[in-house]
């Protein structure tokens, strides 16, 4: 299957990350009181690109978006679940991996990018364990081989089916010449805390390990007869729900889908503006602050639901930037902006600062953590222009602080009324939403001075003008009306007239100092690794091991070792 030919099965002209359960093909969410069961159940004819079958359980890309979905509906729309059972719903397999057709005939940009959403699904998956009270068992039926395993690894307790063939595996390496690209390698040996040289030996079987040894290996925590699997995985769900910290709220909201305008120049939705500039190739992202105080009560934020300003804008930009990254290759610059009343998003900053306990807003905070994540790893250039009327204070000042520069402009511009540039820190800035690295926008920035950090605590809720932003180091520069405009656009031609290849890599570097996790570890080492393995010929050339696997015929390595 040819890379021309890698179209989309739908005819869409875009791939599209809003879902619903009533929508979903591949996954079924079942929720009876505490427990929550996630059955997977791939439709084979319904792939996301054509001229392959998701055969196997299978998945690509639209069985990910699912389980997104899912994972999210679950932290949202049903407060009491405080365990979920993750099993297949297809008799003597749990899941064969993504797809093998599918990886063979996408781009390189779809490839890295499947494996970089992937890895931010199950990175969801164990953060609503972590964060939010809700642990996942998965339940091993048969098959679990490479991102089936990789499934398997991201929940918190796995069994497996003792029946003598039932085994997990991470065939990548010598069936495909690939990685396990969605954060195989790093949860085997930092999660599982598997031996290094039992990890080698794992990963080079293709036929797996079974039983009693993939327990001795910690590769999973039980063994189970087939005729046991289904009660006792229920049975461990309900003892994990049992130590769940989640409070126990039993009404939800509903996430109701996302009003939104696309057209060839930008995307539309109710706070969250983008307009590309394919000249420049650079998108604007205008985020709307509130227009209105924050509510009285929580009890009036929980009715306002999906409606209330801090959820929808998180909704919107998130949306937007998996957009922008799926289905706009070309567009080397985003630019961040906001709009609206400083004063007023200040209050909201306060309001959820001070009902943080609360189920829903706890929940909200941990969205917006997603989303500026989501932000960190973006492989393009990122900026934000701090300009008259702008609103970068508590969860949208961070944006500023997840850029690679940032722009503050002195006083007004000449003819404008809008009000001068302010910035103001919450403190929602000071701990609600740390990076992959485990710490802070704001510590990251300050590793030299952690001082600093301190310092900028006392300011919080204070308006904090460009050259004082400067000063304090919340910018990278403050500039006059007589400069601006020619300092943004030198910014802009510059950073496009670079290399993009060298610029990922160049950013995706600087962004994460400080120290090195499991997240980081996934994001920086192995995806950058399996980027460079996805353009060998090895993996990908016509007599590679991805494009001749299931033909009957050897791949033709390259031995040099470069």
């Amino acid at each position: 299957m040819a890379q021309a030919e890698h179209k989309l099965a739908n005819g869409a002209s875009h791939i599209d990350f809003q879902t619903s359960p009533e929508k979903y093909r591949h996954w079924k969410l079942a929720v009876e009181g505490e427990i929550a069961t996630l059955s997977l159940d791939v439709d084979e004819n319904a792939g996301l690109f054509e001229g392959y079958q998701l055969k196997l359980n299978s998945y690509d890309l639209g069985v990910d978006i699912e389980l997104a979905d899912a994972v999210r509906r679950l932290r949202f729309e049903y407060p009491q679940v405080k365990a979920v059972v993750m099993r297949s719903a297809k008799n003597r397999v749990f899941c064969a991996g993504a797809n093998i057709r599918m990886l063979a005939g996408a781009s390189h940009a779809h490839k890295v990018n499947f494996c970089k959403f992937t890895n931010e699904t199950r990175n969801g998956i164990e953060d609503a364990a972590e964060n939010s009270g809700i642990h996942f068992v998965c339940a091993i039926n048969g098959t679990a081989a490479g991102g089936g395993y990789e499934l398997a690894l991201a929940a918190g307790h796995i069994m497996l089916v003792d029946d003598g063939t039932s085994a997990v595996s991470l065939p990548e390496l010598p069936l495909l010449a690939v990685l396990p690209g969605t954060g195989g390698l790093t949860r085997v040996t930092d999660k599982r805390k598997v031996r290094r040289d039992l990890a080698d030996v794992f990963c080079t079987k293709e036929e797996g390990i079974k039983g009693k040894r993939a327990v001795q290996w910690r590769l999973v925590d039980e063994v189970v007869p087939q005729t046991k699997l289904d009660a006792r995985s229920v049975e461990r769900a309900r003892e994990l729900a049992g130590t769940s910290k989640r409070a126990n709220a039993t009404v939800g909201i509903k996430l109701t889908p996302q009003t939104r305008k696309f057209s060839t120049d930008g995307i539309e939705y109710g706070l969250v503006n983008v307009a590309i500039d394919r000249t420049q190739r650079t998108a604007t992202i205008t985020i709307t602050g509130p227009d209105a105080q924050p509510p009285g009560s929580v009890e009036a934020f929980v009715k306002s639901g999906a409606d209330n300003w801090v959820l929808r804008a998180a909704r919107e930009l998130d949306d937007a930037l998996l957009h922008l990254r799926n289905n706009e290759f070309e567009i080397g610059t985003l630019i961040f902006k906001t709009v609206g009343d400083i004063d007023i998003l200040t209050a909201h900053n306060a309001f959820l600062g001070s009902n943080r306990s609360h189920w829903l807003i706890h929940e909200v905070t941990q969205l917006w953590k997603s989303v500026l994540k989501r932000i960190d790893v973006t492989s393009r250039s990122l900026v934000a222009l701090i300009e008259p009327g702008s609103c970068f204070a508590g969860a949208l000042a961070e944006i500023a602080f997840a850029c690679d520069r940032s722009y503050m402009l002195i006083g007004q511009k000449d003819g404008d009324n809008k009000p001068p540039a302010v910035m103001a820190l919450s403190g929602g800035n000071f701990g609600s939403f740390p990076m992959g690295n485990g710490i802070t926008r704001l510590q990251t920035r300050f590793l030299a001075d952690p001082s600093q950090v301190e310092k900028l605590a006392e300011k919080k809720g204070e308006k904090i003008d460009a050259e004082q932003a400067e000063e304090l180091g919340l910018i990278t520069f403050a500039r006059d009306d007589i400069d601006w405009d020619d300092e943004v656009r030198m910014f802009i031609e510059e950073r496009k007239s670079y290399s993009p290849d060298a610029l990922t890599g160049m950013e995706a570097n600087l962004r994460f100092a400080g120290p090195e996790t499991m997240e980081t570890k996934i994001f920086a080492r192995l995806t950058a690794w399996q980027n460079w393995i996805f353009q060998r010929p090895n993996a990908v050339g016509e007599e590679g091991a991805l494009r001749r696997y299931g033909s009957g015929q050897k791949a033709a390595f390259d031995l040099r070792r470069v």
